[in-house]
């Protein structure tokens, strides 16, 4: 279970042994670098370095088959590229209104660099805080690295579960919202074994607003996946 940007795995901390209990799964949550108890990397946030924490992390702990990632928001890039590498050990997934290639159009970048820029500046001129330095370190390559990511398909061979949420990320900005919305049909309508989940009144923290859904949409992963 992998939190979206600015989130370390406190985040489900209510779901794990509720699903721990209904599943008997052993269930694994992690702070990705620079969140949580994690330590901070300098440079640019790379999700080939998140990538690549998650292997090891789960080769440390004896996982190498048989895991079903569930990922939320900025997590469904580090699950895209990691189910892309490792097929053989992902066996399904659910994405949390979660980011998607499909969203990443040049246009859609330039928005949201533009609503991020205010933010952003504003933490460069403080860079005492965790949590302004890695929103620094988002920012530094952040036009790149979307564009290199909306080039990436997900395999066909790993079935996925989308849950959006009824609000989207984006519930002052109807443009966007909308451009959301899309995203995520457009990703299920891309590949075989895809299913599209609305969290129907929800924000973008799907897990704490609508958690019985989150949990059902799991089990249901697992029960399919064996």
């Amino acid at each position: 279970m992998d939190a979206g940007g600015g989130l370390d795995s406190s985040y489900w901390k209510d779901l794990v042994p509720r699903l721990a209990a209904a599943t008997g799964s052993k269930i694994i949550t992690y702070d990705r670098s620079g969140l949580g108890d994690s330590d901070e990397v300098p440079g640019p946030w790379k999700v080939e370095n998140a990538v690549s924490d998650l292997e090891a992390g789960l080769r440390e702990l004896g996982v190498t088959r048989d895991v079903i990632l569930v990922s939320h928001s900025q997590a469904g890039e580090v699950a895209t590229y990691f189910t892309r590498a490792h097929r053989e050990t992902v066996s399904g997934t659910v994405l949390v209104d979660a980011n998607l290639p499909q969203l990443y159009t040049d246009g859609t970048i330039a928005r949201l660099m533009a609503l991020s820029t205010p933010q952003v500046e504003a933490a460069k001129a403080d860079p005492s805080t965790k949590e302004n330095r890695r929103l620094v370190a988002t920012a530094a390559n952040y036009v790149p690295a979307h564009r290199a990511y909306h080039r990436v398909s997900w395999p066909d061979s790993v079935p996925a579960t989308v849950i959006v949420s009824g609000k989207t990320p984006f519930e002052g900005s109807p443009e966007d919202a909308r451009l959301w919305r899309e995203a995520a049909a457009a990703f299920v309508e891309a590949g075989p074994d895809r299913t599209l989940v609305t969290a129907e009144g929800s924000s973008h923290d799907v897990p704490v607003d609508r958690p019985d859904l989150v949990l059902g949409e799991i089990e249901k992963m697992i029960a399919a996946r064996g």
